[in-house]
């Protein structure tokens, strides 16, 4: 008579999908590397408000751990560490493989670039007795957001003379701050009737920076006010009202990150979305030594409108810097073949690492409970994003999500899933969908963000640490 097959039995607990609090369960060793990790990031963030201060900043501390520019190698072995720039504004990386590029490549994906106010072309102008800046909202904000509150300016002003000239001001503690007004309540009835859509125009996030006259009774300047501050700037930093047709500046919160809460759980800061991915994206690539597959870190810009222009994830500047990757790995740019990469990219594994929105119960009504994340439950993996019938998303296949889960649990790594609300609040998309057409399987891992695209979001410290890990896990044990 044949045995009866003895099967596993299975807890109750073990059939249901938790995902606890990691402030509830984590050992006290992760609390403390949660907490260490975390002041790491601060201080990367409060350097890196822009797209090109987080280039320069990755393209630093990837040289202080042996990355050399891939301009420079003829030829690629298992271990080398290259970096290239794109366009100053994105960042790709890459430690090179046992295998080769010819497995594939293991990615992580991220965009350094966040909402903000651009200026103008020619942004400067007078209007009784004060100097503003006119800006140009980037990105998806709610514009209400950024009145009265203190700003400061970053960025950068190319002239014709081939010199380019740095600008911050308003972060050191004894810069001055810029600042856009607002109406008091005494007189906004009529304001506060329309929509926050509305009530806030575009056109009036006019940004203060100045109002001292040029004190000279020689001058015959009609707009005494805008003379001293294009007297004041083109002696500071050597540029003139022209030069702002070729600058780069950005307009951004004049706040450091901080600690929330009396026992210090969250983060508050500009720019988490999506520098809190970008960060350890790139320092889980920076740990890597001579990896079974060549892993890649790109940073991208543009991601917030769309990931166009020649520094965004559509550009084929990525593609190339994987293309040399493969062709000086296999002996020269000579021997590069073009099926042998597209099979290489169909080979390729990728995280898209972008943030996701955090439950929150002040506004359940645009959350579906059972398919958010929440915060401090642990990275968020996202099968797709998208908007209404998912449209424009790029959706993982099931395989690959399990080939993910896998190593997270193998390695104790927390996660929870789901979506970015419910299905016809609203939604949105990342690099993702990008990435996808080129053949490689990707997928969506991020943390959970309070008021992503306000000026100051919230995280979790321990999400973070634990996201970091996960990217790690991830390009060292996808074989």
């Amino acid at each position: 008579m044949a045995k009866k097959k003895e099967t596993k039995k299975t807890k109750s607990k073990e059939l249901f999908a938790e995902f606890p609090n990691q402030y509830k369960v984590a050992s006290n060793d992760d609390i403390a590397a949660t907490m260490a990790f975390a002041e790491e990031y601060k201080a990367f963030l409060d350097a890196s408000k822009t797209e090109r201060e987080f280039a320069k900043n990755a393209v630093a501390s990837a040289e202080e751990l042996g990355f050399v520019d891939i301009s420079t190698k003829d030829t690629l072995n298992a271990g080398d560490k290259v970096y290239s720039t794109i366009k100053g504004k994105g960042f790709a990386a890459a430690v090179i493989g046992k295998k080769g590029p010819d497995a594939g490549f293991n990615i992580l994906g991220a965009h350094i670039d966040s909402p903000r106010l651009d200026l103008k072309p020619n942004p400067i102008f007078e209007d009784n007795d004060t100097v503003y800046f006119k800006t140009h909202y980037y990105g998806g904000i709610k514009k209400y957001q950024w009145t009265t509150i203190p700003l400061a300016v970053h960025g950068v002003v190319f002239t014709n003379d081939g010199k380019s000239h740095e600008i911050c001001v308003g972060e050191k503690d004894d810069d001055p701050v810029f600042y856009i007004t607002d109406l008091l309540p005494h007189l906004g009835n009529a304001q506060m009737a329309k929509k926050a859509s509305e009530f806030i125009p575009a056109e009036d996030l006019n940004v203060i920076i100045g109002g001292i006259p040029v004190r000279d009774e020689k001058t015959k300047d009609k707009e005494i006010y805008k003379a001293a501050i294009l007297k004041l700037l083109s002696e500071e930093y050597g540029i003139t009202e022209k030069d702002f047709v070729s600058a780069e500046i950005e307009i951004v919160p004049a706040a450091k990150a901080r600690d929330v809460g009396f026992d210090r759980a969250y983060i508050a800061a500009y720019g988490h979305d999506d520098k809190v991915c970008a960060y350890p994206a790139l320092r889980a690539l920076l740990a890597q030594e001579k990896p079974a597959r060549t892993c890649v870190t790109l940073l991208t810009d543009k991601e917030e409108i769309g990931s166009y222009a020649n520094s965004g994830a559509s550009s084929y500047l990525y593609e190339n810097f994987l293309m040399e990757l493969m062709a000086k790995a296999d002996g020269g740019i000579d021997k590069f073949n073009t099926l042998k990469f597209r099979k290489a990219l169909a080979a390729t594994k990728m995280l898209s690492t972008d943030v996701t929105t955090a439950y929150d119960p002040k506004y359940a009504s645009v959350f579906e409970k059972r398919n958010t994340a929440f915060m401090s439950c642990g990275l968020k993996i996202e099968k797709y994003t998208g908007a209404r019938g998912k449209s424009g998303c790029s959706e993982a296949t099931g395989d690959f999500i399990a080939e993910i889960t896998d190593i997270l649990d193998s390695n104790s790594i927390p996660w929870q899933t789901g979506e970015l609300g419910k299905i016809d609040a609203g939604g949105g998309g990342t690099i993702a969908a990008v990435m996808a057409e080129l053949g490689m399987d990707v997928v969506d891992m991020g943390v959970p963000v309070w008021s992503m695209h306000a000026p100051i979001e919230v995280i979790s410290k321990i999400d973070l640490y634990f996201l970091y890990l996960g990217y790690k896990a991830f390009i060292e044990n996808i074989k």
